[in-house]
């Protein structure tokens, strides 16, 4: 039990690293959000800032200009994502020229998320990249980049097995890549069991644990198709899906408290899914210590 004199976040000295996951905008209120965002999260000093990449390549142009005006208009150091969905090798090989010469040299590599006409199965180009580790390869030949991708403490919805998946991420960093990143989760125990499993199958690479603050509980299930929600998680939230206020305070200090459980247990490397929307991000960063950089 925590003493009444004890305040959760007191004793964390901000001796963090953090890195931010932004999306392209679709429209010009959008572009307005989105900059706002990162105008507000700069200041904490991320050590990359990471834009997503739409199925079958949908948001391609979109993220090659967002990537494009972070680099031309701020200190920020971007991480552009990119997939093996829809798209030969020759394909993939342009758009990493293309940001190499745009200034990029951080790559988020995945295999990526069929499109919806695909019924959800992935079936890689005939000319393409089979997965992410085959991916990670050919960038690493193309230009050196420094390479992130995806890892699931609760394993990928389409994994044979843990054991499949985790042979899997090994390959994938085998091939060159610098770190993972985790899927969202909402138990400190899946993480450090899954971080335990990783260590014990040789992989040294950081794990960075992916944090998704809560804009929608609603929307929160929908995703969770392999990520435990915790009972204690669903009666915090219960009532609040029409009530935003109040669901932006507590998602903040919900997500808080999960980093502070992280921080316990030696985590210094923390990575936001932000949904372009900076006041949580931001609030959750304050409770841990992070101060704006002048």
């Amino acid at each position: 039990m925590i003493a009444p004199n004890s305040p959760l976040f007191a004793d964390i000295p901000g001796d963090i690293s953090v890195s931010f996951e932004f999306f392209p905008p679709k429209s010009e209120k959008m572009e307005t959000q989105l900059w706002d965002a990162i105008t507000q999260l700069a200041p904490l000093d991320p050590s990359f800032v990471s834009v997503t990449y739409g199925a079958g390549g949908s948001t391609r142009e979109r993220t090659h200009a967002t990537v494009a005006r972070i680099v031309q208009e701020t200190a920020l150091v971007p991480a552009a994502h990119l997939t093996c969905v829809a798209a030969s090798k020759g394909e993939i090989a342009e758009i990493a020229d293309q940001y190499w010469e745009a200034g990029v040299r951080h790559i988020v590599a995945l295999r990526g998320d069929p499109p919806p006409a695909d019924a959800g199965r992935f079936t890689p180009h005939p000319d393409g990249y089979a997965n992410a580790a085959a991916l990670v390869a050919g960038l690493r030949a193309r230009h050196d980049f420094e390479i992130s991708v995806a890892a699931y403490p609760e394993v990928h919805p389409e994994a044979a097995s843990a054991e499949a998946d985790l042979d899997n991420l090994k390959r994938k960093l085998d091939a060159g890549a610098t770190r993972a990143i985790s899927q969202f989760f909402f138990s400190t125990d899946a993480y450090f069991r899954f971080l335990d499993k990783a260590h014990a199958a040789g992989i040294t690479a950081p794990i960075v644990p992916g944090i998704m603050p809560v804009t929608s509980f609603a929307a929160i299930r929908r995703m969770s198709v392999n990520t435990e929600i915790p009972p204690w998680m669903e009666a915090m939230f219960e009532g609040l899906d029409d009530r935003p206020g109040p669901r932006t305070l507590v998602a903040a200090v919900a997500a808080a408290d999960l980093c502070r459980r992280l921080y316990a247990g030696g985590v210094r490397d923390f990575h936001f899914y932000t949904l372009n929307k900076a006041e949580q991000t931001y609030a959750i960063c304050h409770l841990l210590g992070l101060r704006p950089k002048s």
